[in-house]
């Protein structure tokens, strides 16, 4: 069986932010992806699977899954799907599912929440939104200038755990807005902070994370309750975004977890 020249086309298309807004559908590759999609209710469209599948680890497992949960499933041969897929080892999966929906209000419902300032890397967006999954952040507010968390590097990256996370993507000045309504204090990560294990603790915070380049910009500098850094006794001279930001969400976390 051989994928129709339109879906061949979406998939294709779902590669690029434009597309993905306007049609409102993910493109999720890989076992991993593709099954915590699944275990957080995320609304398929159609998969495609390969022999492939069935010969990885819990690969089985999750062709069963699909064929309870989603009704539209095309089997081609595995140099069709590696065709299709944006991976350099396809697992002989790809799903496309609708994006889910989220309130602006469910993003700081619980009181802890990352906001990515101009990520870039969406290696680096899809790290942080699975640390935030990690450890509890109720929501990820990602502002212009920021990877889409929904693309399929950023999906790929994050395990699927961005179909977990409550995700906003907003500009500053309403994300701003938004944490003031909720009475939310904004932390900056910043090389000149305070040491973040002796921060005392804090019920409730947004903690901004910025690119290598630029750190996190001044609207939110200006009103940043406090800045927060990581020491670091060796030669590094600073770590990625994606490492940095996991580091951070673990230590403001210790009280939560029982740990402090």
């Amino acid at each position: 069986m051989s994928v129709s020249q339109r879906r061949t086309h979406l998939i294709g298309r779902l590669r690029h932010r434009k597309t993905r807004e306007r049609e409102g559908l993910v493109l999720a590759e890989g076992i991993r992806a593709v099954g915590e999609a699944l275990k957080a209710g995320a609304e398929p469209e159609f998969a495609v699977v390969s022999p492939r599948l069935e010969t990885l680890a819990w690969g089985t497992d999750l062709l069963a899954t699909l064929r309870e949960r989603v009704g539209d499933i095309e089997r081609v041969g595995d140099a069709e799907l590696d065709a299709l897929a944006d991976t350099e080892r396809p697992q002989g999966v790809l799903v496309v599912f609708r994006q889910p929906s989220r309130s602006d209000a469910s993003v700081v419902t619980g009181g802890r929440c990352l906001v990515l300032d101009a990520v870039q890397d969406p290696g680096n967006v899809g790290t942080l939104v699975r640390a935030a999954t990690a450890f509890r952040v109720d929501g990820v507010v990602a502002l212009d200038g920021t990877a889409d968390p929904w693309g399929p590097k950023a999906v790929r990256a994050s395990a699927g755990m961005v179909f977990r996370t409550p995700v906003l993507q907003a500009g500053a000045e309403a994300a701003l807005e938004l944490l003031a309504l909720a009475g939310i204090p904004v932390l900056v990560a910043e090389a000149s902070g305070t040491d973040v294990a002796a921060l005392p603790f804090q019920a409730s915070w947004a903690l901004a994370v910025g690119n290598e380049g630029a750190g996190v910009r001044e609207a939110f500098r200006s009103v940043a309750r406090r800045s927060v850094r990581i020491p670091m006794p060796g030669p590094a001279e600073s770590l990625n975004a994606g490492v940095a930001g996991a580091i951070l969400l673990y230590a403001l976390t210790r009280e939560v977890r029982g740990e402090r």
